[in-house]
């Protein structure tokens, strides 16, 4: 039947948002080295409007505990040095009239902890969509009419195995972020 299909193609579509959602989440919880994802989210008040720093900017990792910011127009790396600092990113950017420079520090070990911490609350946030998005499918499931017990049962067995499919990947990826994150 194709609302079943339908039905079961929107719980995964969901799932897949909610990974693709937490691997985004842990791209910018930092590990120990230098990505430029740590500051893909910093805006920069450019010509009065708050713009994206890889719009004004040029970010590149020179080395594992440098990050470089080369503005494309000189007069922005005031702005830009703003940004970084009101971002709230713990980086104390320093500027050499040319370009910017992010000195990523070691992370201690209660902050490697705290880093893990982090990242397990937002797998476990993860796994609360995706069951959710279960959830949704289930009620859609039941308010179908005209449809057997039998297929929809079948169709609530197929829902529970994306689920659990999908609980799995998270928590792989989590196991893959904590190795990172706890690796000196």
């Amino acid at each position: 039947m194709e609302e079943l299909e339908l039905i079961v193609a929107s719980v995964k579509q969901e799932m897949d948002a909610a990974i693709k959602h937490l691997d985004y989440a842990f791209q910018k919880i930092r590990a120990g080295r230098a990505s430029t994802a740590m500051v893909q989210d910093v805006m920069v008040e450019y010509y009065g409007a708050p713009t994206p720093l890889n719009q004004v900017a040029n970010v590149s990792v020179p080395d594992a505990m440098t990050i470089a910011i080369q503005p494309w127009d000189r007069t922005a790396i005031n702005a830009i040095e703003k940004g970084i600092i009101v971002s709230n990113l713990g980086f104390a950017p320093s500027n050499n009239g040319e370009m910017i420079i992010l000195n990523v520090p070691p992370l201690t070990e209660e902050r490697r902890k705290e880093l893990a911490k982090q990242a397990k609350s937002e797998m476990e946030s993860t796994k609360v969509t995706i069951r959710n998005a279960r959830q949704d499918g289930n009620k859609e499931l039941k308010r179908l009419e005209g449809v057997s017990e039998d297929v929809i049962k079948s169709t609530e067995a197929e829902i529970q195995e994306l689920t659990d499919a999908y609980i799995k990947k998270a928590e792989e990826l989590l196991k893959v972020k904590e190795a990172e994150i706890m690796k000196v």
